[in-house]
Protein backbone atom coordinates (compact mmCIF):
# COMPACT_ATOMS: atom_id res chain seq x y z
CA UNK A 1 0.00 0.00 0.00
CA UNK A 2 1.29 3.46 -1.16
CA UNK A 3 1.17 6.60 0.69
CA UNK A 4 -1.45 7.77 -1.94
CA UNK A 5 -3.61 4.39 -1.25
CA UNK A 6 -3.74 4.57 2.57
CA UNK A 7 -5.07 8.30 2.10
CA UNK A 8 -7.38 7.36 -0.50
CA UNK A 9 -8.65 4.84 1.87
CA UNK A 10 -8.88 6.51 4.59
CA UNK A 11 -10.97 9.59 2.87
CA UNK A 12 -12.85 6.69 1.67
CA UNK A 13 -15.47 5.92 4.89
CA UNK A 14 -18.64 8.24 5.45
CA UNK A 15 -17.34 12.22 6.79
CA UNK A 16 -13.86 11.13 7.16
CA UNK A 17 -11.56 13.90 6.68
CA UNK A 18 -8.29 14.93 6.73
CA UNK A 19 -6.54 16.91 9.10
CA UNK A 20 -2.68 18.30 10.19
CA UNK A 21 -3.25 19.38 13.77
CA UNK A 22 0.56 18.22 14.23
CA UNK A 23 2.17 20.21 11.07
CA UNK A 24 1.87 19.57 7.40
CA UNK A 25 3.89 16.39 7.82
CA UNK A 26 1.46 14.32 9.82
CA UNK A 27 -1.97 13.66 8.17
CA UNK A 28 -4.62 12.64 10.86
CA UNK A 29 -7.87 10.57 9.49
CA UNK A 30 -11.05 11.92 11.92
CA UNK A 31 -14.85 11.09 11.46
CA UNK A 32 -16.73 13.61 13.84
CA UNK A 33 -13.91 15.38 15.13
CA UNK A 34 -12.28 12.45 16.40
CA UNK A 35 -9.22 10.28 14.85
CA UNK A 36 -9.05 6.85 13.78
CA UNK A 37 -6.02 7.24 12.12
CA UNK A 38 -2.83 9.01 12.25
CA UNK A 39 0.42 8.86 9.52
CA UNK A 40 3.24 10.27 8.40
CA UNK A 41 2.61 9.76 4.49
CA UNK A 42 6.37 10.47 3.82
CA UNK A 43 7.91 8.58 6.15
CA UNK A 44 10.29 5.76 5.76
CA UNK A 45 8.88 3.06 6.58
CA UNK A 46 5.05 3.93 6.12
CA UNK A 47 3.51 3.77 9.25
CA UNK A 48 -0.28 4.34 10.60
CA UNK A 49 -1.73 4.29 14.40
CA UNK A 50 -4.82 2.91 14.09
CA UNK A 51 -7.37 2.51 17.05
CA UNK A 52 -7.84 -0.91 18.29
CA UNK A 53 -9.80 -3.01 21.41
CA UNK A 54 -7.11 -3.43 23.88
CA UNK A 55 -7.84 -7.03 23.75
CA UNK A 56 -6.85 -7.55 20.13
CA UNK A 57 -4.59 -5.18 20.03
CA UNK A 58 -2.39 -7.61 22.44
CA UNK A 59 -3.08 -9.99 20.10
CA UNK A 60 -2.13 -8.63 17.20
CA UNK A 61 1.13 -6.94 18.70
CA UNK A 62 1.92 -11.01 19.97
CA UNK A 63 1.30 -12.00 16.31
CA UNK A 64 3.23 -9.72 14.12
CA UNK A 65 6.08 -8.01 16.84
CA UNK A 66 8.04 -6.46 14.46
CA UNK A 67 5.28 -4.80 12.15
CA UNK A 68 2.61 -3.90 15.09
CA UNK A 69 3.46 -2.42 17.68
CA UNK A 70 1.95 -0.24 20.89
CA UNK A 71 0.83 3.15 19.45
CA UNK A 72 3.82 5.60 19.42
CA UNK A 73 2.65 9.22 21.07
CA UNK A 74 -0.54 7.25 21.86
CA UNK A 75 -2.61 5.21 24.29
CA UNK A 76 -0.62 1.97 24.16
CA UNK A 77 -3.87 0.25 25.33
CA UNK A 78 -5.92 1.28 22.91
CA UNK A 79 -3.68 2.36 19.73
CA UNK A 80 -1.33 0.55 18.05
CA UNK A 81 1.62 1.67 15.25
CA UNK A 82 1.27 -0.95 11.88
CA UNK A 83 4.29 -0.69 9.74
CA UNK A 84 2.74 -0.98 6.07
CA UNK A 85 4.20 -2.25 3.96
CA UNK A 86 5.47 -5.59 5.85
CA UNK A 87 1.98 -6.86 6.34
CA UNK A 88 -0.86 -7.86 3.73
CA UNK A 89 -3.06 -4.92 1.94
CA UNK A 90 -6.22 -6.71 2.84
CA UNK A 91 -4.91 -6.64 6.67
CA UNK A 92 -3.83 -3.22 6.83
CA UNK A 93 -7.30 -2.32 5.15
CA UNK A 94 -9.26 -4.16 7.61
CA UNK A 95 -7.24 -2.49 10.69
CA UNK A 96 -7.98 1.16 9.35
CA UNK A 97 -12.10 -0.16 8.65
CA UNK A 98 -11.99 -1.02 12.12
CA UNK A 99 -10.45 1.68 14.20
CA UNK A 100 -13.01 3.73 12.25
CA UNK A 101 -16.00 1.19 13.37
CA UNK A 102 -14.47 1.90 17.03
CA UNK A 103 -14.76 5.59 16.69
CA UNK A 104 -17.92 5.84 15.15
CA UNK A 105 -19.17 2.95 17.99
CA UNK A 106 -18.10 5.49 20.46
CA UNK A 107 -20.19 8.30 18.95
CA UNK A 108 -23.93 9.09 20.04
CA UNK A 109 -26.88 7.38 18.79
CA UNK A 110 -27.63 10.36 16.65
CA UNK A 111 -24.00 11.03 14.74
CA UNK A 112 -23.94 7.61 14.15
CA UNK A 113 -27.01 7.27 12.44
CA UNK A 114 -26.31 10.10 10.53
CA UNK A 115 -22.86 7.99 9.10
CA UNK A 116 -25.54 5.05 8.17
CA UNK A 117 -23.25 2.91 10.87
CA UNK A 118 -25.69 2.13 13.71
Amino acid sequence: MTPEQLRAFCLDFNAAVEEFPFGPETSVFKVAGKMFALSALDGRPLTVNLKCEPEIAERLRADHPQWIVPGYHMNKRHWNTVTVGQLPVRMVRELIEDSYDLVVAGLPRAQRLRLDRP
